[in-house]
């Protein structure tokens, strides 16, 4: 277990007492909105599309909603949440085996940002186009001192990988295989959110600790909930007729 960053990890329900201002974005708002890397509702931000089968989802956080929650921005529905990433090796001194707490929300069909399901909207960071193959970053595909980009409650931060290690604190009932810990500052709402290490896609927005970025790799998480990323406009999907550019 990590001693500095990952000596006692949260759920990011408790605001840590940080003020964080950022300029105001400047891409491209589309219509429906790319969700990736943006605020989605509550207290939760969105991750990265991907497919589960045929259906269009965005990966989150698992403390942000239980299965079967619905997700609106207070008029339109954007999306249903599923169940929890379940790894094979989570059990640890006893434990049960617990969700590493990554999940996904199955896109609403109206509210799927066809031509645009590779990118990801890092606000004043700017819109991030993933390219056709990029694989999701695995634990070991990680390194100390790597970058890394955030951009949950639409504030665009950045830092460096700082620690790594398989990880369970006392008070959080999960065990990770591979926790990684990047000094930049997180509160409510982050999670879920994009992580972005050396600008590929590398992970969800998980934990605080002490008010820093702890975050699992993406590739082991898509694995356990059987989806695939989106790296082509229409990720590899047929458009519904009647969608612009179809």
């Amino acid at each position: 277990m990590l001693g500095l960053a990952l000596g006692a990890g949260a759920a990011l329900a408790i605001p840590v007492v940080r003020e964080i201002t950022t300029p105001h974005r400047t891409t491209v708002l589309y219509n429906p909105p790319v969700l990736a890397g943006r605020h989605i509702w509550g207290g939760c931000s969105g991750a990265f599309y991907a497919r589960a089968g045929e259906t269009v989802v965005l990966m989150s956080a698992g403390h942000c909603a239980s299965a079967g929650s619905v997700a609106t921005d207070g008029a339109t529905v954007l999306g249903v949440f599923g169940s929890p990433a379940r790894a094979a090796i989570c059990s640890y001194g006893g434990l049960p085996c617990s969700s590493p707490d990554v999940n996904y929300m199955l896109v609403a069909k109206d509210q799927i940002p066809w031509g645009h399901l590779n990118v990801v909207d890092m606000g004043v960071g700017g819109d991030r186009a993933i390219p056709a193959g990029t694989r999701p970053l695995a634990c070991a595909d990680i390194a100390i001192g790597d970058s890394v980009e955030i951009d949950g409650r639409n504030i665009y931060r950045t830092g460096k990988v700082e620690e790594k290690a398989a990880n369970q604190s006392t008070g959080d009932p999960s065990f990770y295989p591979c926790m990684i810990a990047a000094y930049i500052p997180v509160d409510v709402g982050d999670s879920g959110g994009a992580v972005l290490v050396r600008g590929i896609p590398a992970g969800v927005t998980l934990r605080s600790y002490a008010g820093d970025l702890g975050f699992t790799p993406l590739a082991e998480r898509m694995t356990e909930l059987g989806l695939t990323l989106c790296t082509t406009p229409d990720c590899d999907l047929i458009p519904p007729p009647g969608t612009p550019g179809t």
